[in-house]
């Protein structure tokens, strides 16, 4: 009787084992915060996606006489100096947030962790020449990092991705060859190396994969930088060339009415800190969830 109340006791003690999809949705999503986050991005791909029927006018269409109107019936946030409905702006500025968030996170994702692969695994010279290429980057800060290459190539919605994917390419680097470093020395890799694996072989099947959950919450988390690198840039004169819809441009264009139509300037800022705030906010859910000491518990 004594050794059956043992047992139970210690089945009472030990969290019950559930599934890891099941287990990552629930940690992720018990939080509001994230749930918010979630539905802001959700509601964004749908603009994004359905622009030309959300938008009520054509975007990129003057019309002078109805310039500079404040919000009302026919333009619900106004127009601005060339009578442009800044709602449509707005709605087809997120393809653009979201075309520049996607592609330059898949450049700097991509080439970063080939480079931190080559310098974890390799080590050596190629850690050296690698790694000190890296942290000559990192003496940048990103924004102006992204700001030098981007004046090199010049404005442009390609140009401004690249400039980003290159600026962003430092913190995946780094995170990926720490990774490498740490699970090149695991007991699975050994034995594989030990059974005459290739090191294309144990780089592919026993490495990468081990090293994608840290990156995929920066992946998440970096978005919402990637987004602001944007805004940043467009508000500078230097990211998307008119008569492009790009929020940080609408900032810009809106601020020197500020004071007669503080709509133009806050309308696009607003949105910027939402997808922003909503990207951080799904990654820092995202870390949580995929935490190993998490694993296997609800």
């Amino acid at each position: 009787m004594e050794r059956k109340a043992q047992i139970s006791q210690i089945s009472l003690e030990t969290p019950p084992r559930v599934g890891e999809l099941r287990r990552i949705t629930r940690v992720m999503f018990t939080r509001k915060v994230v749930v918010l986050g979630a539905i802001i991005i959700i509601l964004m791909i749908l603009v994004a996606a359905f622009a030309p029927w959300l938008a009520p006018y054509d975007p990129y269409e003057t019309n002078l006489p109805e310039a500079l109107q404040p919000p009302n019936a026919h333009h619900l946030l106004g127009t601005d100096s060339l009578g442009r409905d800044t709602l449509s702006r707005i709605i087809y500025g997120s393809r653009i947030s979201l075309l520049v968030g996607i592609v330059s996170i898949f450049i700097a994702a991509s080439l970063g962790m080939t480079l931190g692969l080559i310098a974890g695994y390799y080590r050596g010279v190629p850690n050296t020449l690698i790694m000190r290429f890296i942290d000559a980057l990192m003496a940048f800060p990103m924004m102006l990092l992204a700001l030098v290459v981007a004046s090199v190539l010049g404005g442009g919605l390609s140009n401004v991705i690249i400039a980003i994917g290159i600026a962003l390419t430092t913190v995946y680097a780094r995170l990926m060859c720490g990774q490498v470093l740490t699970i090149k020395e695991n007991d699975y890799v050994m034995a594989a190396r030990s059974y005459g694996a290739s090191n294309s072989l144990i780089m592919v099947r026993h490495i990468i994969p081990n090293c994608l959950p840290p990156l995929i919450v920066l992946v998440t988390m970096q978005m919402g930088s990637a987004i602001l690198a944007e805004a940043g840039l467009s508000f500078l004169g230097i990211g998307i060339t008119p008569p492009g819809a790009a929020w940080g441009a609408m900032v810009n264009n809106g601020y020197k009415y500020l004071l007669d139509l503080p709509i133009l300037s806050f309308a696009p800022g607003i949105a910027i800190m939402l997808v922003v705030f909503a990207f951080n906010m799904v990654g820092d859910g995202l870390r949580d969830a995929l935490d190993p000491r998490l694993r296997g518990t609800v």
